[in-house]
């Protein structure tokens, strides 16, 4: 392996490059050579100024996720930025790319900032629940002062090198290579030619500590009703910034950023991080080819059709939209293009990106005019043998080559694949929301499904920005099984004395925007959480509601009587009526408290994330966490329910769900995986693999 730094010096000038693909993460062999190099022309009396680079396609972008739940080693990156900030020799920072978090701790300490046009600056670290953790609390409020500096940090967010110009945060933006330019200038500073600056730096902390003091009070006021410990104590550490002296404000953060990494909020926070990161990159597929695709059929011009082939077109792809009705067909294109003028009209499409994507979309009332798509999406509302039907008659009009997607989330891949002659091009895709507010698809494998065909749905997913989690086909999909899961959880508390409205508030408080009855409501659903596999459950509440005709929308309310915005007062007949099925089956209401009604939740999810992850049909616990964070609001900060499983401890859980399934042994039953990690001292986490 080529070593990750390396050191050049040419006429007076070290130029010490990174070079460690794919983001130049500052891992500890990284830190380790930029300690070395920057010693070794430090005290080389060739060296007169340093240029720190990196190679590829980005500056770093921040340190290695991997290393915060390990023992450190090597040198941390804040004696790195502590040795540059007191070389003295001039340093030079060229920056490129993306410069993130402990990337742009690195670069605050050199003495001059280059940065190529298009450079995106930023500390995201707060979505991981952590702070600049190498200075960066000190050291950015006392260069771009304490307003901008805590907008930086509290929102996460980028900005261009040309905004951080504007604050003081970059000095020069150039174009071409910056590597070079920051060279030249280094060349330049050696003959005497240039001075970087005339005097150090302003403190722009303490220009005037009256009004960074207000900075610091409004920043604490705007975190009201929050409840992550990062954001306060980023905050925390600019104040000890102006208070204290800088030793004693570093050591400050140093305390604060190793709390922030041992609390369970951020290890909650970086495994939905490296869930996202590893969507839809199965290791098993590594090396796999996808097959090209240019063209996409989509069949059903109905509005999930459309749906599919706005997003399809917002990601590039030609689409032939089929409809055997030619007036549903003309329907469904006029649709398409009254979304591409509503976007015009809010400014999130130009008018000419609107002419080029109608360019790209066509219509077809036969299957024929489908010969020449890679690859067809099957959106209708037809029945599974509805769907395998149309899948043989797609079979004598496309290329062999031609994937076979349905969107259909009840069918049984397995079985569609064997009506036909084409097994292995069949595969299950499940678009969650076609818009950007849900990221989540389900990939649903069958058994024949050729490896290429899941890579060449898993390239398409990315490339409409999407995030991908792949099922293998069985007893439903990763999501439905979860869901029904939590649903019947809810019918259970409500038989045993909970309220509706109880069990809603219990989960709003564990972070979820809605609590399931409330959610049903919004969605509009019809029908029940159904049964669990592997036993045949009773009706539910919602079952025998319905009989009782409640189902269904009242003057702009829910079957809970929630409306449109989620609000709405406790009905009593609905609590009667709940009521009266606890009196039909002789149960005598109990109370149950939010935390009962919390820990049930977390319970009958992870039992069923376990009972998943058994059958093969879930890959990994990363994928059921990544299912409920990106497809159902689970609360991101908790990490998913496997995740708030392995946090709250395996062998709690498995002891309180024995002691529920003597109350409903077909649901609360521990699945086998519990026994197997906890006689091993694993958690589930240990499933998830490198």
């Amino acid at each position: 392996m080529p070593e990750p730094v390396a050191n050049r010096v040419t006429d007076g000038v070290a130029v010490i490059t990174i070079d460690n693909p794919p983001v130049n993460a500052l891992s500890a062999p990284v830190r380790a050579g930029l300690a070395a190099a920057l010693s070794e022309a430090e005290t080389s009396a060739s060296v007169r100024v340093i240029v720190l680079a990196a190679r590829g396609r980005s500056w770093p972008v921040g340190a290695d996720i991997h290393e915060f739940d390990k023992p450190p080693v090597g040198p941390p990156l804040s004696e790195i930025c502590t040795a540059i900030a007191l070389c003295p020799k001039p340093v030079l920072a060229a920056l490129h790319g993306t410069a993130l978090g402990g990337g742009l701790e690195l670069a605050l300490v050199a003495d001059y900032r280059l940065a190529a046009a298009g450079t995106r600056l930023g500390f995201p670290e707060v979505s991981l629940g952590l702070l600049p953790g190498a200075g960066g609390t000190q050291r950015l409020p006392r260069l771009i002062g304490p307003k901008a500096a805590l907008g930086m940090m509290l929102s996460g967010l980028p900005m261009l090198a040309r905004r951080g110009v504007e604050l003081g945060l970059i000095d020069e933006v150039v174009t071409g290579d910056v590597a070079v330019a920051a060279e030249e200038l280094a060349q330049k500073v050696v003959s005497g030619l240039r001075r970087l600056r005339p005097g150090p730096r302003p403190d722009r902390l303490r220009e005037d500590p009256a009004q960074s003091l207000a900075a610091i009070a409004d920043a604490r006021k705007g975190l009201l009703g929050r409840r992550l410990p990062a954001p306060v104590r980023i905050i925390d550490c600019v104040e000890a910034a102006l208070l204290l002296p800088e030793e004693e404000g570093a050591a400050y953060e140093a305390v604060a950023f190793g709390d922030l990494v041992e609390s369970s909020q951020s290890a909650a926070l970086r495994h939905a991080f490296i869930a996202e990161r590893r969507a839809g990159h199965p290791p098993e597929l590594e090396g796999v080819l996808p097959r090209p695709v240019a063209q996409v059929g989509v069949i059903g011009a109905g509005p999930e059709g459309t749906a599919a082939t706005l997003m399809l077109l917002a990601a590039g792809y030609s689409v032939i939209l089929f409809d055997r009705v030619t007036g549903t067909l003309a329907e469904g294109l006029e649709r398409i293009a009254t979304a591409h003028e509503m976007a015009v009209a809010a400014g999130t499409l130009s008018p000419e990106q609107r002419e080029e994507a109608w360019d790209r979309v066509s219509g077809a009332a036969s299957l024929a005019g489908l010969a020449a798509c890679d690859l067809v999406i099957e959106a209708t509302d037809l029945d599974e043998p509805g769907v395998a039907r149309l899948f043989a008659e797609l079979e004598r009009e496309l290329r062999p080559s031609t994937v076979l997607a349905t969107t259909h989330g009840g069918i049984d891949i397995d079985r569609l694949a064997g009506a036909g002659s084409r097994a292995d091009d069949v595969i299950g895709v499940y678009f969650h929301d076609y818009q950007a507010n849900k990221r989540l698809v389900e990939i649903v494998t069958g058994t024949a499904t050729a490896p290429a065909v899941t890579a060449t749905i898993l390239a398409l997913v990315r490339k409409t920005g999407k995030l991908a989690v792949r099922a293998r086909s069985g007893a439903g999909m990763i999501s439905q099984r979860l869901m029904r899961a939590y649903h019947l959880m809810a019918e259970a508390l409500m038989e045993a004395g909970a309220s509706p409205y109880d069990i809603d508030r219990a989960m709003v408080s564990f972070g979820f925007r809605h609590g399931p009855c409330q959610a049903l409501d919004l969605e509009g659903l019809e029908g029940s959480a159904g049964g669990v596999p592997g036993g045949s459950a009773p009706p539910t509440i919602r079952q025998r509601l319905v009989a009782a005709g409640r189902l269904g929308r009242d003057a702009g309310r829910g079957f809970y009587r929630y409306d449109e915005t989620g609000r709405g007062a406790e009905d009593p007949e609905v609590l009667e009526l709940i009521e009266s099925v606890r009196r039909d089956k002789g149960i005598a209401a109990r109370s149950v408290s939010g935390r009962e009604i919390r820990h049930r939740a977390v319970a009958a999810m992870a039992n069923e994330g376990a009972r998943l992850l058994g059958e093969g049909v879930a890959s990994c616990p990363l994928d059921i966490d990544l299912v409920m964070l990106a497809g159902f609001g689970f609360p991101r900060w908790r990490g998913g329910p496997m995740q708030t499983a392995d946090q709250a401890g395996l062998l709690r859980i498995r002891n309180d769900l024995r002691d529920y399934a003597r109350e409903d042994a077909d649901f609360w039953q521990p699945a086998d995986l519990w026994d197997d990690l906890i006689k091993n001292g694993r958690k589930f986490a240990d499933l998830n693999g490198g």
